[in-house]
């Protein structure tokens, strides 16, 4: 038999990356923005025939926000950043692609531009832009036809967004947000009248994803007097507000309304995965369905009743799929080249003990017996206010098949355990979710997993901040860290987040002046003497949400104090690596740097 040797870095990242993507109202066709080229790019297929094969429209290399289809056939709306900087601009483009038109074409570079709505005849767009109020937004409707441009609500005390549009057009739903855990959705009638779609604004707690039923009701998630998100109902000529279906422990976070059936499709999260349901209105009849994925991220529900998802599993690359009632098709063929499933890991859900008693999910990727080196990487995720889940990385499978554990505790702050557990990091990063972190660590030692000289640890953004955190309060648990674009300076941090985040830092983080000593304390720089184990930091140029002066500054700092600290920077990424020829450096580098500090 003929012994092929063990897959190198290149073969573990031929896949892709889907982001978004957007369905002809006909379903002739599909665009999706993708690194099929190894940047990103729109493409499309044909799907009326039997064959379908995905060919480009773009050659810009940037990424978009979104994609709409013109219901008629004549453009395609979208949205593109530069090199990861996030100030996406409004663009339209031919039906067969092509160059970008800029819809403003006076826009600023640091504008930015969030799609809503697009009326039923096309010549209408809603959206939400940074102009003339980067901090709180304004939004505004946009006639494609006569280039009218005016202005429908404007954000004044707090980051504002409108989330959706009535039939007629006569009634606009919009969302105040005031944290990640407390933002209020209201009715703006026609006549300027605010209604509130829950029964009390003041009361801490999140409303939105609305969906207009009709013209005078709307659906919508919120988990106002509850731990977990449910879906209730507001009929805006009674002003009457009502729980239509919540999950037992499952947070409601997507919903899509099939008006010819009266279904709504409901999204959920439940720790680790996603699940879905159909809910009949009329009856009440809710009906799980069996999805292809452990992960979904994109939902679109077709005249027809069909569902096209976009989703990912553990060892499922992102793929589009459709649903026709009874069966999934994959429509894109995004596989690793070379590999199977079988020859990637799937996770273990285990659960632990931490500080304080509470109990933390996670999960541990086991690298393959033969190939298992004795080490493990320990992985924080980014947020704070979001999970680890059941998703495709390339990188976990590269390192995995290296010979790494991965272990991805779910510590407090994390998203899909209930609002109270979500809201503890909430002005506490660097304390609770920490001990949870060294819980973790314990607990991989007293499993015999792992070891304090057999340890290592990487994270992104938020995940990078508590890397280093970790390296300077704990450097005892493990041997060397990654930090990917991770704040190292809350000061900085707090000052230099885009304007649009401002109204929410407070409730987030804190205030720098009155939280002074606790921002010194769980500031990372702080422990600049402690940071004594190798380093890797890695940093997008162009990243707007922790910018590169937050990996500037301890970077030198280290390399004062004559540390062992590499430094990699990307100068066209943003916050985390997109680009596949980055994506092979970086990821090369880091197994390189965990194999020379083993």
């Amino acid at each position: 038999m003929i012994q092929f040797p063990k897959p190198d870095v290149e073969q573990f990242f031929q896949t892709y990356l889907i982001r978004a993507f957007g369905v002809s109202r006909d379903e002739s066709r599909l665009v999706f923005t993708s690194t099929l080229s190894g940047k990103f790019n729109l493409w499309a297929m044909d799907m009326n025939g039997e064959t379908s094969y995905p060919y480009p429209l773009t050659y810009n290399d940037q990424l978009c926000s979104f994609i709409k289809l013109d219901p008629q056939g004549r453009h395609i709306l979208t949205a593109f950043d530069h090199d990861g900087d996030e100030n996406y601009l409004l663009h339209a483009l031919r039906w067969n692609g092509g160059d970008p038109f800029p819809l403003f074409e006076n826009a600023s570079p640091d504008e930015k531009h969030e799609f809503v709505h697009l009326s039923e005849d096309g010549s209408r767009m809603y959206y939400t832009t940074s102009k003339d109020n980067p901090n709180f937004l304004n939004s505004r409707v946009y006639d494609l036809k006569t280039g009218e441009d005016r202005l429908l609500v404007e954000g004044k005390d707090t980051t504002t967004e409108i989330c959706a549009v009535s039939p007629d057009e006569k009634t606009i739903a919009f969302t105040k947000v005031y944290a990640n855990t407390y933002y209020v959705s209201y009715i703006l009638l026609g006549d300027g009248k605010e209604i509130c779609l829950t029964p009390s604004p003041e009361q801490v707690h999140t409303s939105g994803n609305v969906q207009f039923l009709d013209n005078d009701n709307v659906i919508f998630t919120t988990d106002y007097d509850s731990e977990f998100t449910y879906m209730a109902h507001f009929n805006i000529k009674e002003g009457t507000f009502k729980k239509l279906c919540g999950i037992d422990r499952e947070t409601v976070s997507l919903l899509r309304f099939h008006e010819d059936t009266r279904t709504v499709f409901i999204v959920t999260e439940k720790g680790v995965e996603d699940h879905l349901y159909a809910y009949a209105l009329d009856s009440g009849e809710l009906t799980a369905i069996t999805l292809p994925v452990d992960i979904l991220e994109q939902l679109v529900v077709a005249r027809s009743g069909n569902l096209y998802i976009l989703g990912r599993g553990a060892v499922k690359p992102f793929n589009i799929y459709r649903f026709d009632g009874s069966t999934w098709t994959m429509l894109t063929k995004n596989v690793m080249t070379g590999l199977t499933e079988a020859d990637l890991v799937a996770p273990e859900v285990v659960t632990y003990s931490s500080f304080d008693g509470m109990e933390i999910e996670a999960l541990l990727f086991r690298a393959k017996e033969h190939t298992a080196n004795g080490y493990t990487v320990f992985w924080p995720h980014g947020g704070p206010q979001a999970a680890e889940r059941k998703q495709f990385r390339a990188m976990f499978q590269y390192i995995i098949a290296e010979g790494y554990h991965v272990f991805c505790p779910n510590f407090r702050g994390s998203t899909g355990y209930g609002s109270s557990f979500t809201k503890l990091v909430e002005q506490d990063w660097g304390e609770g979710p920490r001990k949870d972190c060294l819980a973790g660590m314990e607990w991989l030692f007293e499993q015999g997993i792992s070891s304090r000289d057999r340890l290592f640890v990487m994270g992104g953004s938020y995940g990078g901040y508590m890397t280093l955190l970790l390296a300077g309060r704990n450097p005892e648990y493990f041997k060397a860290a990654i930090d990917i674009v991770g704040p190292s300076n809350l000061f900085t941090f707090y000052h230099s987040v885009p304007d649009h985040w401002k109204p929410i830092m407070e409730q987030w983080l804190g205030d720098p002046e009155r939280d002074r000593e606790r921002f010194i304390k769980d500031t990372p720089i702080t422990y600049l003497d402690n940071m004594v184990n190798p380093l890797l930091i890695i940093q997008g140029a162009n990243d707007p949400r922790v910018v590169k002066a937050e990996s500037d500054q301890i970077v030198e700092a280290l390399l004062e104090k004559g540390r062992d600290v590499e430094y990699i920077v990307f100068d066209d990424e943003g916050h985390g690596i997109t680009k596949k020829a980055n994506e092979k450096i970086a990821y090369a580098r880091m197994v390189q740097f965990l194999n020379r500090c083993r």
